[in-house]
């Protein structure tokens, strides 16, 4: 009985539990029924609500796909105008070729002193425009005018030794003939003197002694020697005068010794001219006057570079790829754009084009027959030469880029 008694409490609390669990459900389904009511009428006016709304989508829709045609075409249009505009200009420049990589080229003077000194005098400035013969500067000259002095004190010695030798010359020419011909009279006359001994030396021994005297055989004896004496004296004159042809080269050998310092002292004089000079530097050419590093007071050494000279012809040097040079010919009309000047239109011809790549001339060529070898398109020099546009009042500085446009045969 007492199991009896402890079962039935539990078995009464389960039975609570489940009555509980039934009562939640049915209300539940109540809260259900009641939300389902009113969520049916809310149905019915949204039904109706929505329908007008979907009309009205309807119409918007009709309108929105009219206006999404309008882009399309527009887009068409533009795209066909870009086709179209294509074209034509592949037809425009199909024999064109252009390069940006291009260059404005010319002659750069290099304007140095031949003789070194002072700068007394500097006339021109940083980039001034001079024409050719104009005074550039001058260096202090009174050195080279004492050494020029000096040159022509030198050359007027050497004229008057010249003119002695000259006078000595003509001298030579009738004095040596004349002391010949002397010398071979002397011959003459001491020959008849000893001719004239002999016959008084043969009178005295051949007469009888007793009609002479001792004294007078020793006087004509006496006598003879001396005429014999004289007569080898002037046979030693004559041959002493006898090398009259000689002395008379040696006076002409003398003359044209004179004659050569001379002349070396006209070249002394023309030096000292030459470099009294040059010390006046004048330009070469028209230009503009660059890279001045001069001024007044500056000692400068023959040689020195003192500033450099831009003339006026410029051309244009473009790195054309050699692609590009299939159907390029010397002659080929050039338009060229200036990057510094926009406006300005220059028009030239292809000059020449350079025989060697540009690589095959740097510092360091390539050297293809070693390592691994990746081929790269090579660009060659073309000159062009610029014919017409150029404006006075825009001076083309070397280096400038410009964009060059062949027009192909």
């Amino acid at each position: 009985m007492a199991e009896e008694t402890e079962h039935d409490p539990r078995a009464a609390d389960q039975h609570g539990h489940e009555a509980g669990r039934r009562d939640d459900a049915r209300d539940d389904g109540e809260r259900r029924d009641r939300r389902g009511s009113q969520d049916g009428g809310g149905r019915d006016d949204g039904g109706r609500e929505n329908g007008g709304q979907d009309s009205d989508n309807k119409d918007n829709g009709n309108h929105g796909r009219k206006r999404g045609k309008k882009p399309l075409i527009i887009l068409g249009i533009v795209a066909l105008v870009l086709v179209v505009g294509g074209v034509v200009w592949w037809f425009l420049t199909r024999n064109q070729v252009s390069t940006d990589d291009a260059y404005t080229e010319g002659n750069a003077v290099t304007i140095a002193p031949k003789v070194g000194g002072y700068v007394v005098q500097l006339s021109v400035d940083d980039n001034t425009r001079v024409k050719k013969g104009d005074l550039l500067l001058r260096i202090d000259p009174r050195d080279y005018v004492a050494a020029r002095d000096q040159a022509l004190a030198q050359r007027a010695l050497a004229a008057a030794q010249l003119n002695q030798a000259r006078t000595q010359l003509a001298l030579a020419r009738v004095q040596y003939p004349a002391q010949l011909s002397q010398a071979r009279a002397q011959e003459k006359s001491a020959q008849a003197n000893l001719a004239n001994a002999q016959a008084s030396y043969r009178r005295q021994r051949s007469v009888d002694p007793r009609a002479t005297s001792q004294q007078n055989v020793d006087a004509a004896t006496a006598q003879q020697r001396t005429a014999l004496a004289e007569v080898a004296n002037a046979q030693a004159q004559v041959q002493a005068a006898d090398v009259v042809q000689q002395q008379v080269d040696q006076a002409q050998a003398l003359v044209r010794a004179r004659e050569a310092q001379l002349q070396a002292a006209d070249a002394q004089v023309e030096q000292a001219e030459l470099n009294l000079s040059y010390t006046e530097v004048h330009a070469p050419s028209d230009g503009w006057v660059t890279r001045r590093n001069v001024n007044v007071g500056s000692l400068l050494q023959a040689g020195a570079t003192v500033f450099a000279l831009v003339p006026p012809t410029v051309w244009v040097t473009a790195n054309f790829k050699e692609t590009q040079l299939d159907r390029m010919r010397p002659g080929n009309a050039v338009d060229i754009d200036v990057d510094a000047y926009p406006r300005l239109k220059l028009h030239g011809h292809v000059d020449s084009i350079q025989l060697g790549t540009g690589s095959r001339f740097s510092a360091f060529p390539a050297e293809n027959a070693t390592g691994n070898f990746v081929k790269i398109v090579q660009r060659v020099p073309v000159k062009i030469v610029i014919d017409s546009g150029m404006d006075p009042d825009l001076p083309l500085p070397l280096g400038l880029s410009v964009v060059p446009t062949v027009v192909l045969q």
